[in-house]
């Protein structure tokens, strides 16, 4: 088999980098945190320079954990901003390699699969990172890191770990390269995929490194871990068989569309009942406008973090696939009523509408309770919201109780990815 090479791409601190861009200033050299002054200093902050992380502060801190004695630029956070910044940096990355061998991980990382690149380019792998992430800081500012490997799990490796002990920024492994490098780097967390609970049984086993993950006995780790044992003998060994081309040809048996968000404070049972309904709402929209109808949601809620208590989770199955605010609308409030204690307080939801499948408008089979024509006029309202949002702006058109106490769809509906998009 011809051996893949592979790129991981991250930018630094990007956010960060946008707003420092945007106001003149080096990100390597400025004190800037992405955070919203608005909500208290318990918030997170969504990104930092790495000015800051110079100075030991980690990112993804709360805005109260930064010394008091270190002054610094906060900047409220402007989604649709980095969105459009995405876009640009994925576009130079075209510029260079086909949407079919990219695979973006994330608004700040991408895979490329380059190995029918280079012979094309005449370059190494590395030129080539260097020439897209020239052009990206050329054009944009932003700077980038990179990982490359023979695999995908390698390119991240070489991402997260040895290419920010680089000069250059730019890591590089091979298997061989990463056994002889990485096999006893600790701690394990720092490796992809390996979370604090995994390392934790981990260390239960005496296993505190990638060797000991490798040389332990395979069945004591399946016992210990399942299916799951599969991925961590592979990447204890550096291998990785799935490829971008994989993940683009990946298919998932079933689909689903969810909705969730933490609320600002503690909000007492009809709040909450209210937010569980407006979010309903939103998903009834969401799947008007993809063509597809559900057969089920199922509701979360957490309580107050206050109380430690344990979360609720239900589900509530329908006579006929839909996506009629008419009806899951009501189910998803009885949902809540069933479900919720109405004595505490609610802090986090989360909905999701499960099984989706193609709407059928004209064959769907109605209840015995519903009329045709309501349906059939409920779904052209919906429609024609749809129409009218997307023209005019998300809040164009509203329920009455959206204005009520305690609603949060109007505020949500500025925001992408629950933050402040900026326009």
């Amino acid at each position: 088999m011809k051996e893949r090479i592979c790129l991981c791409i991250d930018l630094k601190s990007f956010y960060a980098s946008v707003e420092c861009v945007e106001r003149g200033l080096d990100p390597m050299t400025t004190n800037l945190v992405v955070a919203d002054p608005e909500r208290s200093d318990k918030t997170i902050c969504l990104a930092i320079t790495p000015a800051m992380k110079d100075l030991g502060i980690h990112n993804r801190c709360r805005v109260f954990e930064i010394p008091k004695n270190v002054p610094y630029i906060m900047a409220p956070p402007r989604m649709q901003k980095y969105i459009d910044y995405a876009a640009e940096i994925y576009a130079i990355y075209l510029s260079y390699i086909s949407k079919e061998d990219i695979h973006v991980y994330s608004i700040d990382e991408v895979f490329l699969d380059v190995t029918d690149y280079l012979s094309m380019y005449r370059m190494t792998a590395k030129e080539l990172a260097q020439k897209m992430m020239g052009e990206v800081y050329e054009k944009l500012g932003i700077r980038a890191t990179c990982g490359i490997g023979t695999n995908l799990y390698l390119a991240k490796i070489a991402l997260d770990i040895t290419a920010k002990h680089s000069p250059d920024f730019i890591g590089y492994l091979d298997e061989e390269a990463y056994r002889k490098k990485l096999w006893n780097h600790t701690p394990l967390t720092d490796f992809w995929r390996i979370g604090k609970g995994t390392a934790n049984r981990l260390l239960k086993m005496g296993i505190t490194t990638m060797e000991g993950i490798a040389t332990c006995r395979e069945e004591l780790l399946y016992h210990k871990f399942g299916i799951d044992a599969e991925l961590l003998i592979d990447h204890a060994w550096g291998r990785e068989p799935v490829t971008v081309a994989d993940i683009k040809a990946y298919k998932p048996k079933t689909t689903c569309l969810t909705s969730g968000q933490v609320l600002m404070r503690d909000y007492a049972f009809e709040e909450g009942r209210l937010v569980a309904k407006e979010m309903m709402d939103q998903l009834c929209l969401d799947m008007v406008e993809k063509g597809v109808t559900t057969k089920s949601v199922t509701l979360y809620v957490g309580y107050s973090n206050a109380l430690k208590q344990d979360p609720v989770r239900g589900s509530t199955l329908l006579e006929t696939p839909t996506n009629a605010d008419v009806v899951l609308i009501p189910a998803i409030s009885e949902l809540f009523e069933r479900i919720v204690d109405k004595n505490l307080p609610v802090r986090r939801m989360n909905i999701s509408c499960n099984n989706l499948t193609e709407e059928k408008v004209e064959s769907e089979q109605l209840s015995l309770l519903e009329e045709p024509k309501d349906t059939e006029k409920n779904h052209v309202i919906q429609e024609t919201i749809l129409q009218v949002k997307k023209q005019f702006g998300k809040n164009a058109v509203f329920r009455a109780s959206d204005l009520q106490e305690g609603a949060t769809a109007l505020e949500r509906n500025r925001q992408i990815g629950g933050h402040k998009s900026g326009e």
